[in-house]
């Protein structure tokens, strides 16, 4: 499984454990405050905005110099990138104000081991499959050339699944097409599903944009091949093909970077 989908919400793994372990840790509180300290429903409210916020403010710290040339991304949450030890020093302080008792702080405790063992379990229980090979599946390109992605084996790959029509894809289309004019360590291929030339010409036209390498699964076959519940999805595709990792939704530089750090950290 790579992605967890209720109804027409789609959840990338990381980001589903985060929400369920937040509700756990609501919970929890509200449980331990009738037994233990009734001022344990407040310092739930107030720990979990602080977590937040610490969490954010340090994935931005130590990925700032990537941050610092477009400063708003800082506020673009939906991209993902929290740090855990941030988020739970959030919780500390505010704990510190809070605590007043053994009762209350054996509450707290309590209430945050129980939801990060709910968010780790559900974490390990919708993780990714990965290893599996790239396709075999024949694909046009723009330029009316037919290709399949085992064709660009030999190099590590960026493969991402993407469509006009999806604003995600859109958001992250010109930060992928510069990395990918970047970058001669890694090759990127984009293969837009169940789209016409015509349509994808014209888009890339409009946004001024430069892709290299577009193929064309009018069948959708490698979202059905990598079981990819929506749009976008980036993959993480070894040498030989196998996948490595990938990634649900909207990806950001930070994300980006890493996934293709550990992709070369494996190559011989």
């Amino acid at each position: 499984m790579n992605a967890v989908s209720i109804g027409p919400f789609v959840f990338a793994p990381d980001r589903f454990a985060a929400i369920l372990a937040i509700a756990t840790l609501l919970l929890a509180a509200a449980l331990l405050s009738r037994l233990l300290d009734a001022r344990l429903n407040a310092w739930a409210s107030s720990a979990i905005p602080a977590a937040i916020v610490a969490a954010r403010l340090g994935h931005v710290v130590l990925h700032w110099s990537s941050f610092a040339e477009e400063p708003w991304r800082m506020l673009a949450i939906w991209q993902g990138g929290f740090s855990i030890p941030a988020g739970l020093l959030g919780i500390a302080l505010v704990s510190a104000i809070y605590v007043r008792s053994l009762r209350f702080a054996a509450g707290a405790v309590g209430a945050v081991l129980v939801a990060g063992l709910v968010g780790l379990v559900t974490l390990e229980l919708t993780k990714a499959t990965y290893g599996q090979q790239a396709p075999a599946t024949r694909m046009a390109t723009l330029d009316g050339t037919v290709r399949s992605i085992r064709d660009y084996e030999g190099k590590p790959l960026v493969l991402n699944l993407w469509a006009t029509w999806c604003p995600p894809c859109r958001r992250e289309m010109p930060m992928l097409a510069r990395e990918a004019a970047d970058r001669a360590d890694v090759g990127f291929v984009f293969v837009n599903q169940g789209e016409s030339a015509e349509k994808i010409r014209s888009y890339l036209s409009a946004d001024r944009l430069k892709l290299d390498h577009v193929l064309l699964d009018a069948a959708m076959a490698l979202s059905r091949h990598y079981a990819a519940p929506g749009l976008p999805v980036t993959l993480f595709l070894r040498r030989d093909g196998t996948l490595a990792s990938l990634h649900t939704g909207e990806i950001s530089r930070e994300a980006l970077a890493a996934g293709i750090d550990a992709l070369l950290g494996e190559a011989p």
